[in-house]
């Protein structure tokens, strides 16, 4: 079969090497891919929101499956145009892919069909939100509603910091339109854990637990970036834990959608926070995590295409999704100053290290073919996945291969995974 992966960033390329295991694909496209998926599928020049010339190229080159990575395409409602073209599409609809689209509805959801989540409130006026923060407890958390590249989340620890934040999102722009609408939220403690799962509309199978590290520098201080790394499992995830989000957060969250006409079908990303409470939901995302992916995807033993295909046709319940009984860690290599300005347009040495390993993988997300040259395009540049038979060796394995590669300006977090030892 012909597959068709909608995206650019290192999540499409975990993506296209689990594809690329599969004995059921004879040909990978992506659109429009970086020069890391280039090497293991035809790249089309073709942006994630042109969607007229996805379901053409679709159409044209008989894809048998379009895999869509990214969230805006996701929001926008490029799942739609393709099933109306009569294309088969892994990912929710426009109207499901909301939950992640809009903070309010996804925080209205869960409040309607009692989700455990954070105390919030959500404002379109700038005065009012103001007003309301005057009376708030500190720290708080500002949320722009919209889709903000994992960056529209401002934790604000005084009244002037959370006034600073309400004029950065809703009156300068900041986050460009996600900034609209605003939720405040109620700051949560506790250890952060993602939890990714397969939907069919109906049934949920959880995947492998997986731990992000946000921040842009050591010790989680800097900005807020897309994500500098991540291990899988989490420690702190256990089975107490598991047990608890089955029961009152993940088929609840499925049904919830379901009963408001929005059935959804594809990846849901669900965000935790273990407060002294108990888990709480942090965050909806309506697709795989980036760099979460990247440790997930090479522990899973299905054929990637046999689960998609199950979510597509409502039978996910006729699958056990498995994992390897191993850990992996990925350390991202940046561009130093990412995310705030950076330089480009660097070679990138050392990449021939990782041909041919099934412990060792390096996922492109800011990269291109230049001059028959592979060079940095990018703020991340690279995500160094190994894997170990725990996670202090996966997290040792590493770091050691983030050595094989260079480039000027290259920068890296030195304490992702840290949080294990300091659980052990």
């Amino acid at each position: 079969m012909k597959v068709l992966i909608v995206g650019s960033g290192g999540r499409e390329h975990a993506i296209a090497t689990s594809v690329a295991k599969s004995k059921r694909v004879s040909k990978i496209y992506c659109a429009p891919g970086n020069a890391g998926i280039g090497q293991i599928a035809e790249c089309v020049a073709i942006g994630a929101m042109e969607f007229e010339k996805l379901v053409a190229f679709a159409k044209d080159t008989e894809i048998d499956l379009v895999i869509v990575g990214m969230d805006d395409p996701l929001v926008g409602g490029l799942v739609d145009e393709l099933e109306k073209a009569g294309i088969k599409t892994f990912g929710p609809r426009k109207n499901a892919a909301i939950l992640e689209g809009s903070k309010a509805f996804s925080k209205d959801l869960m409040k309607k069909y009692d989700i455990p989540t954070a105390a919030y409130e959500t404002f379109d006026d700038a005065d009012a939100a103001l007003a309301y923060l005057e009376t708030a407890d500190f720290p708080i958390v500002l949320k722009a509603d919209g889709l903000a590249l994992g960056k529209g989340v401002l934790i604000c620890n005084t009244l002037e910091e959370a006034k600073d934040g309400v004029k950065s999102i809703m009156l300068d722009k900041q986050f460009g339109t996600a900034g609209n609408r605003m939720v405040v939220e109620e700051f949560m403690t506790g250890r952060e854990v993602s939890v990714l799962s397969y939907v069919d509309g109906k049934t949920i199978q959880t995947m492998t637990s997986a731990q992000d590290h946000k921040r842009a520098k050591d010790g989680d201080e800097g900005l807020n970036t897309g994500g500098m790394g991540t291990f899988s499992p989490s420690p702190f995830y256990t089975e107490e834990v598991d047990e608890f989000c089955k029961k009152y957060i993940y088929q609840k969250t499925v049904d919830a959608m379901a009963a408001e006409g929005r059935e959804f079908k594809g990846i849901i990303f669900f965000g935790l926070m273990l407060t002294p409470k108990g888990p709480r939901v942090l965050e909806y995302n309506a697709r795989f995590g980036d760099p979460e992916a990247q440790v997930v995807l090479p522990r899973m033993k299905n054929d990637i295409i046999d689960v998609m295909e199950a979510c597509i046709d409502g039978t996910l319940d006729q699958i056990k999704v498995e994992f390897e009984d191993n850990a992996a860690v990925c350390v991202v290599l940046a561009s130093d100053g990412y995310p705030v300005k950076y330089d480009k347009g660097f070679e990138i040495t050392g990449l021939d290290k990782f041909e041919g390993s099934d412990d060792y993988f390096c996922f492109h997300a800011g990269t291109k073919l230049q001059d028959g040259k592979i060079v940095t395009n990018g703020g991340r540049v690279l995500g160094i996945t190994a894997k170990g038979a725990n996670l202090k060796e996966a997290r040792a394995n590493a770091y050691k291969a983030t050595e094989w590669v260079d480039f000027a300006n290259k920068y890296m977090r030195n304490d992702i995974g840290k949080a294990i030892f300091e659980a052990e």
